[in-house]
């Protein structure tokens, strides 16, 4: 029994992470129950109302500047300037942990010293570690790809832009609101990152089953595009009409912000560089 146990937990949970094969529908399940928890901890345990924290533009932004070092960072164990063991810290889901932790470290770092204008040094660390990370694949790895990562961004733009738009005319006010808009378009990059990688590039493919799945069933990457409007617009919409309570909604955007920002980030570098 106790082999077999120890069997599950390798196959499902610890060669994914030391050979880098991506998820399985178990370890999926696992890591977005875990996502869960922590979001509820965050919750119930006012993390950032205790701290003086509101989920404001200010903040978002900062936060982007560690999703952008957290997807450089991942991108540097991609073109494996890590050895094992270390490497396996700067892969999914490790990485997300190691992430948050310098976050909220320079997050506490930037308060102490700051105070209310925290949020300037707050970006300003995240931004130096972006920069050490692009400065490193730039060194090792060099440019290889420069248009089909501005294609990717074109993409983005070009989608984000037209919902927009369109919801202005259509009269679709949650649409049109700065955080939804951005979320949206956090997932577009996700989408147009897998399409050009996977249809353009050729050569990669994707790390998540329902992904995978959905990529072999169609012959496209660009499969990722309705898949990720038809789950986000009607999650935005329920997000915007049931929660109530500001700082929840806000948390639950913030996350939802972050799923689709960092693969996309990671994506669109590692195209860049070509690690």
């Amino acid at each position: 029994m106790l082999s077999e146990i120890q069997e599950f937990i390798t196959t499902h949970y610890v060669d994914p992470i030391v050979t880098d094969s991506g998820y399985n529908i178990v370890n999926t399940l696992t890591w977005a129950m875990v996502l869960v928890l922590c979001v509820y901890a965050l919750h119930s345990l006012k993390v950032f109302k205790r701290l003086g924290v509101t989920i404001d533009q200010r903040f978002v932004i900062g936060v982007v500047c560690y999703v952008l070092f957290g997807s450089s960072l991942r991108v540097l164990e991609d073109a494996d300037i890590f050895a094992p063991p270390l490497k396996y810290i700067f892969i999914t889901p490790n990485i997300y942990f190691a992430v948050f932790a310098i976050t909220m470290v320079s997050l506490l770092l930037s308060l102490r010293i700051y105070k209310e204008r925290y949020y300037i040094s707050f970006a300003v660390i995240g931004l130096g570690l972006t920069s050490l990370n692009f400065g490193v694949l730039f060194w090792s790895e060099g440019i290889a790809h420069p248009l089909e990562a501005l294609l990717i961004v074109a993409l983005t733009v070009l989608i984000a832009a037209s919902i927009y738009v369109g919801a202005g005319f259509a009269k679709i006010e949650f649409l049109r609101g700065r955080f939804n808009i951005a979320i949206l378009g956090a997932h577009l990059l996700d989408a147009s990152s897998t399409t050009v990688a996977i249809d353009v590039l050729t050569g990669y493919s994707g790390k998540h089953v329902v992904e995978n799945y959905l990529i072999d069933l169609t012959g496209t990457g660009a499969v990722m595009y309705p898949l990720k409007l038809l789950l986000l617009i009607p999650m935005l919409y329920l997000i915007d009409s049931e929660f109530d309570e500001i700082e929840l909604r806000d948390l639950l955007k913030l996350v939802v912000l972050v799923l689709g920002l960092a693969p996309g980030c990671r994506n669109t570098i590692l195209i860049l560089f070509g690690a």
